[in-house]
């Protein structure tokens, strides 16, 4: 494709903006640090892979038993695996032998229907140990089968599976994982695919006349539009799990598509009618021979029932059909996402939540806007699949886009462009790279620019404390650009009063709010007898805080440790450099580098510490151990603008030795601990819960009053 001058204009802004932050980094973070960022940056985009497909051997039959979990020893199930069959014993086979070499993590027993079968399913099924064979007196079809077995069930929820299925590790996890991560699910289907490895299925559409849509068929499974969490119309019978309560309660497959097709889809409608949710799970990965069982033909054969239930459908969903799209239409995200408010964020990089606070700032904020309706669409500006942490996404709901499903970022634009009603640009160097973009290709949107903390602040903060002239210039170019693209936005997000006031002064006639850090309440934790030790937690491709960290090792830990002679200090952070790696040396100093699970330290630790003597914003490190119960010794920087009271909240030092004076009283005193502690978790739930951003996130994000 040849360059447009969208695309010359586009990576010209980005080529002067990466080189001119390249200068300042260098001059702050050092040559290993900034080549370790740009190969974040310039990393060459590839295909992410996908996990090869499970095929069992095809080999003769011989007698085998179910594992532990898939069968019922005592305590009821969570799950009851109903699979219909009706001959076809090598694909029945096939199916059991791949339930049994990948069993799930939870509880379940297995069901097997036999419709009447004739060849060798009655003398095999039953010689199979743990599984329940039922055989019906006589063939009365899929409906028939399916009610039967549901009527046997034993689980809390009821997973049907077509017998000419192969279901791959981990789906039945993932297709009941959805009913606890998700609020309101009714119903969850699985990602059915090709045996070629293609998309069968992900999520079905239907149309205002019942006639309804494979979404995603013969495409890539890892394809953006299809690899998200997503409310569908209908999800194939070929693999879907609900309570068994509502299963129940909505009568079964209705008897009125006898004996087969469009129950499935009924069903979906039905739950929906009782106020409940649809979803897709694209984590629940089953392989379907579709039409192995019954052809594919609809004109003759059992198929040919799926043209006459089509119009018994319709005349039986007609009031709720009516807002459907009508036949024809081309499904696209813009299209099964148009009955709601559509946001799109663009970061530097895909949040990874366990390593930054900013990173779980956006994350929650993504998880308030879908609480609040909205579709949420996230574009990295690399842009990559960041592995788990784009899975941790698309797990919440958020359609995430990279390559190689973008392409160039200008052409993404002009496809996608008009769908958006917000798009909140994060950093103020990648809100003026796609500002004209967003400007252009999606004019009815509200442009939010969300600053994460204020740079020019920050760097200028760092500047005067290094004394270093030319990091002064840095932060005055920083300081034009940012207020540059504060002008030229509908709305700017700054994380504290103290910012706001600030631009009161420096951008007087701009819209700013205040939406400061989210956080979940974690509770109380182990009480302070149960507690030891001093934590820091921060990444450390964050200059303030190596700055932090060296400070407090080198000037305040040496008297801590001489009058608490057995504390440790726990330093936790990604990215990190050899200034802090070579801090192990020192008695007393564990340095972890990233953790995968942070609380136990947030549980386990007495005292959390914050000693920064630079920065801006709001400190993800001060509100993270608050929320989790654990009491913390700060300086004035780390504080600023959080509500903290010195001696009810928090303690605050800025000189080394009243910092050790503060963490050995805290350390030994379990009153002023246990104030501390209470207070700091009512601050977190007055200013930094989800709900105390809920405000602003619907005025000025999704324009609610």
């Amino acid at each position: 494709m040849s360059m447009t001058p969208d695309d010359a204009r586009f990576f010209l802004r980005r080529a002067v903006g990466l080189a001119v932050r390249g200068v300042a980094s260098l001059r702050t973070r050092g040559w290993s640090a900034t080549l370790a960022q740009a190969r974040l940056r310039f990393a060459r985009p590839a295909m992410p892979e996908t996990a090869p497909l499970y095929r069992p051997q095809a080999t003769p039959f011989a007698p085998f038993a179910l594992p532990d979990t898939l069968h019922v020893a005592g305590a009821a199930p969570r799950a009851s695996i109903v699979i219909p069959v009706y001959g076809q014993f090598a694909r029945t086979l096939a199916c059991l032998r791949a339930l049994a070499a990948h069993p799930p993590t939870a509880h379940a027993e297995v069901i097997v229907v036999d419709d009447g079968s004739t060849d060798e399913t009655p003398d095999a099924l039953p010689r199979i140990d743990g599984l329940r064979y039922h055989r019906r007196a006589h063939n009365g079809g899929f409906i028939a089968a399916c009610n039967d077995g549901a009527s046997l069930a034993r689980g809390d929820y009821v997973v049907f599976l077509n017998n000419d299925t192969i279901p791959q590790p981990g789906w039945l996890d993932a297709l009941l994982g959805t009913f606890d991560a998700h609020a309101n699910v009714g119903l969850a289907g699985a990602q059915l695919r090709s045996p070629d490895g293609r998309l069968q299925e992900a999520g079905g559409v239907v149309f205002s006349d019942g006639s309804a849509w494979n979404y995603g068929r013969n495409a890539h499974p890892m394809d953006c539009r299809y690899a998200y969490v997503r409310d569908c119309d209908y999800a194939s019978g070929a693999a879907i799990a609900l309570p068994r309560a509502l299963f129940e309660d909505v009568g079964g497959f209705a008897h009125a598509y006898a004996p087969a097709y469009y129950e499935d889809t009924d069903l979906a409608f039905a739950v929906r009618a009782r106020g409940l949710r649809v979803v897709y799970q694209p984590d629940a990965v089953v392989v379907h021979d579709e039409g192995g069982t019954a052809g594919t033909d609809v004109n003759v054969g059992p198929k040919a029932a799926q043209v006459r239930n089509q119009a018994t459908f319709a005349a039986r969903r007609r009031d709720a059909l009516a807002a459907h799209p009508a036949p024809g239409t081309l499904p696209s995200p813009a299209v099964l996402h148009a009955r709601q408010p559509q946001v799109l964020i663009v970061d530097a990089l895909t949040p990874h939540p366990d390593q930054d606070s900013g990173s779980l700032r956006l994350v929650n904020l993504m998880r308030l806007l879908r609480e609040e309706g909205a579709h949420v669409v996230f574009l990295p500006a690399n842009p990559m699949h960041d592995g788990d942490a784009t899975r941790v996404l698309q797990q919440l709901g958020v359609e995430c886009w990279h390559a190689p499903f973008v392409g160039r970022l200008p052409a993404w634009f002009r496809e996608h462009g008009r769908r958006f009603d917000t798009v909140v640009l994060s950093r103020h160097y990648v809100a003026s790279e796609f500002l004209p973009l967003v400007r252009k290709h999606a004019p009815q949107a509200r442009v939010v620019f969300d600053t994460v903390d204020l740079h020019y602040l920050r760097e200028g903060r760092g500047a005067e404390l290094a004394n270093d002239t030319a990091l002064k210039h840095i932060a005055l170019r920083t300081r034009g650009l940012e207020l540059d693209v504060i002008a030229r936005s509908d709305a700017t997000l700054v994380v504290s009063d103290v910012e706001r006031a600030l631009l009161g002064v420096d951008a007087p006639g701009a819209h700013v709010e205040v939406l400061s850090n989210l956080h979940e309440i974690a509770g109380i934790g182990a009480p302070f007898a149960q507690r030891a030790d001093l934590v820091f937690v921060g990444g450390f491709r964050h200059p303030p805080n190596v700055d932090a960290v060296r400070w407090f090792v080198d000037t305040v830990f040496p008297s801590v440790r001489a009058r608490l002679p057995g504390v440790r200090f726990h330093c936790i952070g990604s990215n990190t450099p050899e200034a802090i790696a070579s801090l192990a040396l020192v008695d007393g100093v564990v340095v972890h580098g990233h953790v995968p699970d942070i609380a136990p330290f947030m549980c386990g630790a007495r005292i959390a510490v914050a000693p920064l003597r630079f920065g801006a914003g709001v400190k993800g490190k001060v509100n993270l151990s608050m929320a989790h119960g654990q009491p913390v010794v700060a300086t004035s920087c780390a504080v600023e603008g959080m509500h903290l009271r010195n001696g009810e909240d928090v303690l605050v030092a800025d000189e080394a030795s009243r910092f050790a004076d503060a963490v050995v009283r805290l350390y030994e005193d379990e009153a002023l601990w246990t104030r501390l502690r209470d207070n700091a978790l009512a601050n977190v739930e007055r200013h930094f819960s989800l709900d105390a951003g809920r405000d602003v996130v619907r005025r000025v994000l999704l324009g609610k009053p």
